[in-house]
């Protein structure tokens, strides 16, 4: 009797292990090279297309320092930063906005686009990101608004700083 009870709890804990497998595939063969070439041929026509100033920085990300700000912060992932911004699709479909009211973030938990870009300029500045789906949410979908592999276009004004 008491060999079935441990063989009757060894089925069961094998069930409960079994019943917690996720079945979740990790794909590691994804490539992201073909991604960021196509992204960066896109923003590369608009920009050109819409006449944007913007430059390209070695990440990849494209931006345009409207104002530069001022001070002389160091950036680093744990600083906060206040911004006012707006967030757009090569569409033009806005997606995010602050809408006039600045919103706090640590630096290090924003998207890997913003912390290129934020560090380009200082409190008060303005500038525009736009940035290839690899340094934003690549090929995961925040939300319906922002499909997979969006190229995304913020114009951000940095408003403070800590």
């Amino acid at each position: 009797m008491v060999k079935f009870k441990h063989i009757i709890l060894l089925i069961c804990l094998t069930g409960c292990f079994a019943a917690c497998k996720k079945d979740v595939s990790i794909d590691d063969s994804y490539d992201p090279t073909p991604q960021f070439k196509a992204d960066t041929a896109a923003i590369s026509a608009f920009v050109k297309t819409n006449n944007i100033a913007a430059t390209k920085d070695a990440s990849g990300i494209f931006y345009q320092i409207i104002a530069p700000g001022t001070g002389n912060v160091s950036y680093l992932t744990s600083t906060v930063i206040t911004a006012d911004y707006e967030g757009r699709l090569l569409n033009g479909t806005i997606f995010d906005s602050t809408k006039g009211t600045p919103a706090s973030f640590k630096l290090g938990n924003v998207i890997l686009g913003w912390q290129f870009g934020i560090q380009k300029i200082q409190k008060g500045g303005k500038i525009r990101l736009i940035i290839p789906s690899y340094f934003a949410y690549g090929t995961q979908s925040p939300s319906s608004l922002v499909p997979a592999n969006s190229i995304l276009d913020f114009t951000i004004t940095l408003t403070d700083v800590q």
